[in-house]
This record gives structure tokens, C-alpha cells and sequence, in this order.
């Protein structure tokens, strides 16, 4: 009998049966090793096995697609996760987000997902996909990844959005310069920028003409202050190009590119943005003499048409004005502040339509009318004193061409009235 109870095992099976056991045992280790890597993922990784890249997004065709967007994307190099990080997130759903982002003091949000995901929507739409891998160290690349995902907790995960100095591709840019210790921005801020917040914001929306003009006509001087490339790289295809000249010192002191491969991922299938701003100044200044030959010919043949035609253009100054005017004391758009262009379109004018329509019938202006005339004109030219200041001024030499010849027309109408009622006396 045996004590064991188990079948006995025969003299010549008993080396197999120990090799067997001894194979098992081998795969049953190497199971428990791989699969913490494996299920890791970047979360638990270490800094080693991540690599770190920026993703870039051509623009789109939508105008708040027009500036483009980026992502920063960790991708652990033994389980093949990747993730992108992104800023560019906000919530329609949120309570007052009109009210917020009518008084500039909207909530963007940081998101979160798998590389392929991501890209998905962009390759569809026809959007370029580029993607530059950086060369990271691996505490960098650890420090980046605590952070984002620091960044990523509910308390953490939304910020303050500013068109120009805060949004998706400065948050971007700035998590990748706090894992780099500042390399980014010293060398950035180091170099000159090609174009202000102005040129960039009117190259980008060019293809959307009517909504360029309201936007130029809203810019105040804060959006023609020279910039460094630093400040420039708040738009993505910006921060792509630039970072292609940034060196980076490894472990062993030598210095070498911080973009160290770049892959187009899929091709842009749009139309691009012109290279450069369109320069406003010649079709504005040709649509303000029309204007003012219509008015005063209309005023000679067409008394109603004139009547009409003024009006409208002082109604539409009148309401610009008080649009301005908003933008600068009710709201945080501090881009829009202290605009030179309220000397040229302010809400007095709408005290003279009353005016304009009573002139077709060749009624004498009152004193009120008369004083508000001169005081426009005085305006203008002040407008047109401030742009000749030295200094960082604002570029409104458009609006300048476009304003003073239809405000010369309407004084020139109002005013004739009067000389032919002394005549007739």
C-alpha cells in the first residue's frame, strides 16, 4: 500500500514529469514578471520606457479650427500604450459659459486619451497630423508624466482661457518647458517672433473675411506689441516650427536636438493659411472713398438714399462703439482694451441719425448736431495723431482710411445745408 494514496509513478517516467514541472514553473515566472509591465502602462512606467512627443494639428476649416491645436503623447515603449494630453477641452453644458465668455473669463479643461482615438477625428476631417518625438531624459520624462497627470484630477483639471497668453498650445508648451527646467523658454524668448498677435490672428482668419474684419476692428494695442518667439508659439504650427531649434543637454553634458525625429502622420487635406497677413489698408481705404462718393451723390440725386445710407452708417458706428467700449470696462478681453478705433466709431454717433434723416429735406442742422460733428472730426484726427506717436502703437491705419472719408462725407452733407440756408438769406 502507499501513503500518499497518489498513482505511483514508474522509475522511467520520473525525469519527465521533473522537466515538465520545471518548464511550468519557468512560464509561471516569467507570467508574473511581463504582466506588471504589461498592464502598467505609462501611469506606472518608468521614466526609461516612456517617450515623449508633440502632436500637432494643421488647422481646420471651422473659424474656431483656424488656429490649430496640439497635444503632448506619452507612449510606453514595453506595453505600446499611448496616451495624448491635451487643453483644448471646454463644456457648453458648464452654467453661465455665455456669460464667461462673453466677459473673457471662460473655463477650458485638460483631457486625456488613447493616441489612436485622438487622431481619429483629425485624420477624418483631413486636418495634418505631425508628430516630433523629444529627447527627454528619463526623470524629464517621469517628472512630465506626474504632472500631467497631477494636471488630469478633477480639482486640477481646469484653468482660465486667454486667446493669446493661456490656451491649449501654451499650457502644452509650458508643462513640456517645467519637465525641461526652463530650456524652452530661455531659448525661445531669446529669439524675435515674425509677426504680432494682430498678423497672426488676421493671416489665420482670412478665409473667414467678415469675421478677420470685426476681429481686426476689435484689437486694441496690446495686439501689436513686438513679441518673442516664446510669445508667438501660443499658436501650435508656431510652437512646432520653433521647437525644431531647441538643443537640449543630456546626462553626459552633450548637446543635441530636443526633436530628435519627425513624423507627418497623415497629410493636410485643406486649404492652408496664407504665410502672410493680408494687408488691410488699401481695401478699406478704397471701400471708405466709395462710401463717401455714394453719400454724396446720393445727397445731390437720391436725398432718401443719402438719408439712409447715413444712417446706417451711423448706427453701425454707434453700435461698434458701444461694443468697444464694453469690451474695454465690462469684460477680462484685455486684448481689446484702450482700442484707438473708439475715437473713430464711438456711441455719439448715434446722436446724429436724427440729423442725417432730417437733412434730406434740407433742414438746417441744430447745435447739438454741429457740436457733435466737430467733435467726431476732432476725434479722428486724434486718432490719427495717437497712430503717429512713437512707440508701440496701435496698427489701425485700415479703419483710419476706412473712417475719415465717411465721416469728412456726412460732415460735408450736414454742413452744405447750412451754407445754402445763409445763402438763401
Amino acid at each position: 500500500m502507499h501513503r500518499s494514496g497518489r498513482t505511483p509513478t514508474s522509475a522511467a517516467s520520473q525525469p519527465f514529469g521533473r522537466l515538465f514541472a520545471a518548464f511550468c514553473l519557468f512560464l509561471l515566472c516569467g507570467a508574473l514578471a511581463w504582466a506588471p509591465r504589461a498592464q502598467a502602462g505609462i501611469a506606472n512606467a518608468p521614466g526609461a520606457n516612456l517617450e515623449v512627443s508633440l502632436i500637432t494639428y494643421g488647422p481646420g476649416d471651422t473659424y474656431w479650427e483656424r488656429f490649430g491645436h496640439d497635444a503632448i503623447e506619452l507612449r510606453d515603449a514595453v506595453s505600446g500604450e499611448a496616451i495624448t494630453f491635451n487643453y483644448g477641452v471646454f463644456d457648453f453644458d458648464e452654467k453661465g459659459f455665455l456669460l464667461h465668455f462673453a466677459r473673457g473669463s471662460m473655463h477650458y479643461l485638460m483631457d486625456a486619451a488613447p493616441s489612436e482615438i485622438d487622431q481619429h477625428y483629425y485624420v477624418d476631417v483631413g486636418r495634418s497630423v505631425t508628430r516630433q518625438r523629444l529627447a527627454f531624459t528619463a526623470a524629464q520624462a517621469g517628472d512630465l508624466r506626474d504632472f500631467l497627470l497631477w494636471n488630469l484630477r478633477p480639482e486640477n483639471v481646469r484653468y482660465d482661457y486667454d486667446y493669446y497668453a493661456d490656451n491649449c498650445a501654451t499650457r502644452v508648451r509650458d508643462a513640456l518647458d517645467k519637465a525641461l527646467g526652463g530650456v524652452l523658454k530661455k531659448q525661445l524668448q531669446a529669439r524675435a517672433a515674425n509677426m504680432t498677435f494682430r498678423q497672426q490672428t488676421a493671416r489665420l482668419m482670412s478665409q473667414q473675411a467678415w469675421l478677420m474684419l470685426i476681429l481686426d476692428l476689435g484689437l486694441g494695442p496690446y495686439a501689436d506689441q513686438p513679441l518673442s518667439a516664446w510669445q508667438e508659439s501660443f499658436l501650435p504650427m508656431v510652437l512646432q516650427e520653433d521647437i525644431r531649434n531647441v538643443t537640449v543637454t543630456d546626462a553626459e553634458g552633450a548637446s543635441h536636438p530636443l526633436v530628435q525625429d519627425e513624423q507627418l502622420l497623415s497629410p493636410n487635406r485643406l486649404t492652408p493659411p496664407p504665410a502672410q497677413a493680408p494687408d488691410l489698408r488699401l481695401p478699406l481705404a478704397i471701400a471708405g472713398l466709395v462710401f463717401a462718393a455714394l453719400l454724396i451723390a446720393a445727397r445731390r440725386f437720391v436725398p432718401t438714399a443719402y438719408a439712409l445710407l447715413g444712417s446706417l452708417y451711423l448706427v453701425l458706428a454707434g453700435l461698434v462703439g458701444i461694443a468697444l467700449l464694453i469690451l474695454w470696462t465690462l469684460t477680462t478681453h484685455h486684448s481689446a482694451w484702450a482700442n484707438a478705433n473708439l475715437l473713430l466709431f464711438n456711441p455719439l454717433a448715434l446722436l446724429l441719425v436724427g440729423a442725417v434723416w432730417r437733412s434730406r429735406h434740407g433742414s438746417v442742422s441744430s447745435r447739438m448736431a454741429n457740436a457733435l460733428i466737430v467733435l467726431q472730426l476732432l476725434a479722428a484726427l486724434a486718432a490719427w495723431l495717437l497712430h503717429l506717436l512713437p512707440g508701440v502703437v496701435q496698427q489701425n491705419q485700415p479703419w483710419l482710411l476706412f473712417g475719415m472719408p465717411c465721416w469728412l462725407a456726412l460732415a460735408w452733407c450736414l454742413r452744405r445745408n447750412d451754407a445754402l440756408n445763409t445763402r438763401t438769406r
